[in-house]
């Protein structure tokens, strides 16, 4: 370690003087200190042995010599670049000797009187997560039965006694992009900022804020939750603020969701689908922090926070007129995107397993095996509903197959299995769909998949080689000239091929193809 360099950003104090150096030194997580120029000052043990480096021989090189990724940029000089902190950042990269990291950044710029010094960054090290990711990821080529390893007790999520069943343990995924929302509701949970959530319909919404809840200080009162998408709006206002007695014909002394959540937590999701005269209403009993009930003038203390959820990019939401600026300044102080499945495709196994050990159990049934073909439709199928969906083709499924038999495409709904099932067996002929635009996506490279109710390897061509081989060949060779055509980006590759790149990883772990071999 020399942190003696550390006096090129502060020259007129003692590098001895400055205590937070020897806190950095004990830290588990990796740190990485560099100057306005990209000149490494700092970098302690823990980075040294996430990168596999010597510290004594980084510090004074350049960042840029010392990481590579895919946009040519490091998450150190993106930062330095803008001047904003980067937090949660995946990061895919490559060191001077070769090793690929797989990690999480968080860099946060220094400055002094509105001088730039440099930047400070914090690296979490997730290579045990993508060993275990690659481990599940196995490629389904040999089209055998898919066996998991069942536990012999249910896990059920346990009513919590405060309108929760779920916390963080509950939320299945290890996927960078999941990580990465987990780490930053994780973080905001013991803050009194409001938070708003946005996901498609089916991602998960609710299982996160009761997740942020059950870790808050809030933790022991209640937890309300509300759909706003499901109440009629002249229903609604009631429900939310409570009624007075006689403001309405039949309308009785009744607490709203507001005065019910009071200490705890208020949960309003799809805020999106409120009309913007309940917003406005919404948002002074917000700023004013007090709620009057429908018909009445008297006005309650109120103490809660709000978790919001819209089912779209809320900036997108407010620029159509679906959700007031200011509401969304109020109630999206912190902001958290929670992925679609189809950008968590790794987790796809991991919540198969799941599903199917939790409706197998229910329903009295012994079943943990699937078929490898399955699992090709299912990283292949668009997810519009995302894991709700997932979870539902999973009971249905299992529904429909008997004590020790594996779930196989025949057990599957139409619209998960109706585009192979639409094909000729032997005689069809390929034809390139993509992702966009369709809910399930046939395979992009022209390549032919057996399904259980074929057997491809009687389909002989000429040369002797069965018609699944040689388009698995053609699919592999597409694949490898594409990878070093764009120097191993698979971002790149991915959009040349007009896939996504979860959809190609995939491809790629089928193959045996690593994107390493194809770095220069």
């Amino acid at each position: 370690m020399k942190p003696i360099a550390i006096h090129n950003l502060f020259p007129d104090v003692d590098p001895s003087s400055i205590p937070f150096l020897s806190i950095l030194d004990q830290f588990y997580a990796g740190v990485v200190i560099a100057d306005a120029a990209g000149k490494i000052l700092y970098y302690n043990d823990a980075q040294g042995c996430i990168d596999n480096l010597d510290p004594n021989k980084v510090i004074g090189r350049m960042v840029t010599d010392l990481y590579r990724v895919d946009d040519d940029d490091t998450p150190i000089i993106n930062c330095m670049e803008s001047g904003k902190p980067l937090k949660n950042h995946a990061c895919y990269y490559r060191t001077w000797l070769g090793k690929i990291v797989n990690s999480i950044h968080n860099v946060y710029p220094l400055y002094s009187h509105e001088k730039l010094l440099g930047a400070i960054c914090f690296v979490s090290d997730y290579s045990i997560t993508r060993q275990t990711l690659e481990t599940i990821s196995q490629p389904y080529a040999s089209r055998e039965i898919k066996t998991f390893k069942i536990p012999t007790t249910p896990a059920k999520s346990s009513d919590k006694g405060n309108g929760t069943r779920f916390s963080f343990k509950d939320i299945i995924g290890e996927s960078p992009e999941l990580v990465k929302a987990v780490e930053s509701a994780r973080m905001a949970s013991d803050s009194p900022s409001s938070i708003m959530l946005h996901g498609e319909t089916g991602t998960g919404k609710e299982l996160m804020a009761q997740s942020i809840h059950n870790t808050s200080a809030r933790k022991d009162k209640s937890f309300i939750a509300i759909n706003c998408a499901a109440i009629p709006e002249h229903l609604l206002e009631g429900i939310l603020f409570g009624t007075a007695k006689g403001a309405f014909t039949g309308a009785l002394d009744k607490q709203g969701l507001f005065e019910r959540a009071d200490g705890g937590t208020l949960f309003l999701d799809e805020i999106n689908s409120m009309s913007i005269g309940l917003q406005s209403k919404l948002l002074r009993v917000i700023q004013e922090r007090k709620v009057r009930r429908v018909g009445s003038l008297k006005e309650t203390d109120m103490d809660i926070r709000i978790i919001s959820s819209v089912n779209e990019d809320p900036h997108q939401a407010a620029e159509r007129g679906a959700l007031r600026y200011d509401l969304l300044y109020r109630l999206g102080v912190l902001i958290i995107r929670i992925p679609p499945l189809r950008e968590r495709i790794w987790d796809l196994e991991k919540l198969v397993r799941h599903f199917l050990h939790k409706h197998s159990t229910r329903l009295g049934k012994k079943i943990n095996a699937i078929s490898a073909d399955v699992m090709e439709l299912f990283h292949n199928h668009h997810w519009i509903g995302n894991v709700r969906e997932l979870e539902h083709v999973i009971e249905g499924a299992v529904n429909l197959v008997s004590d020790g038999e594996a779930i196989k495409i025949r057990h599957l709904p139409d619209h998960i299995n109706k585009t192979t099932a639409s094909l000729p067996n032997a005689s069809r002929t390929p034809s390139r769909l993509t992702e966009k635009g369709t809910a399930f996506s046939a395979d992009p490279f022209n390549v032919i998949f057996p399904t259980d109710h074929q057997a491809p390897a009687t389909t002989v061509s000429p040369q002797g080689k069965s018609l699944a081989k040689i388009q698995a060949e053609n699919e592999s060779r597409t694949i490898r000239e594409m990878l070093k055509f764009f120097q191993g980006n698979v971002s790149k590759a991915a959009r040349k091929l007009d896939v996504s790149p979860q959809l190609l990883n995939y491809k790629m772990k089928k193959h045996n193809i690593h994107r390493k071999d194809f770095l220069l």
